[in-house]
């Protein structure tokens, strides 16, 4: 059974209730995806989470960058977003893992590392979502 991480903005709970859902679907095991944290506990919790997150990106099959639409910007990749893909894609180059990025849609020109994705998709590092994952 393939693994899969999803990544994204945990603020877009509906869109990552639907792809745990597609995912689960087509027989993937869920190993993490985002998580809205209490404001209360934010400081306690978040350290944690945090690493677990990124120990979980070392032992998935697919990266699934779910990057929405969020605060009118199409195909938003926040700065965590942004830090779990680039995590991922470096333990491919340094550590020859075979971690699959996908990502759903191509950013906006107004997401801040439209440039780096755009290179990455056009050496083949990473990938545009396709039904067929």
């Amino acid at each position: 059974m393939k693994k899969v991480v999803i990544s994204g903005s945990a603020k877009l709970q509906d869109s990552i209730n639907y792809w745990i859902k597609y995912f689960e679907n087509k027989n993937y095991n869920i190993l993490d995806y985002p998580r809205p944290i209490e404001k209360e506990k934010f400081m306690e919790l978040y350290p944690k989470i945090h690493k677990d997150f990124f120990e979980n990106i070392t032992e998935t099959d697919i990266l699934f960058v779910m990057n929405e639409t969020k605060d009118e910007i199409e195909g938003y990749i926040g700065a965590e977003t942004f830090a779990e893909l680039t995590f991922a894609l470096m333990q491919n180059l340094v550590y020859n893992k075979n971690i699959q990025i996908v990502i759903l849609r191509m950013p906006s020109v107004n997401v801040q590392s439209y440039e780096e994705i755009n290179l990455w998709l056009k050496l083949g590092w990473i990938k545009l979502y396709d039904k067929n994952i």
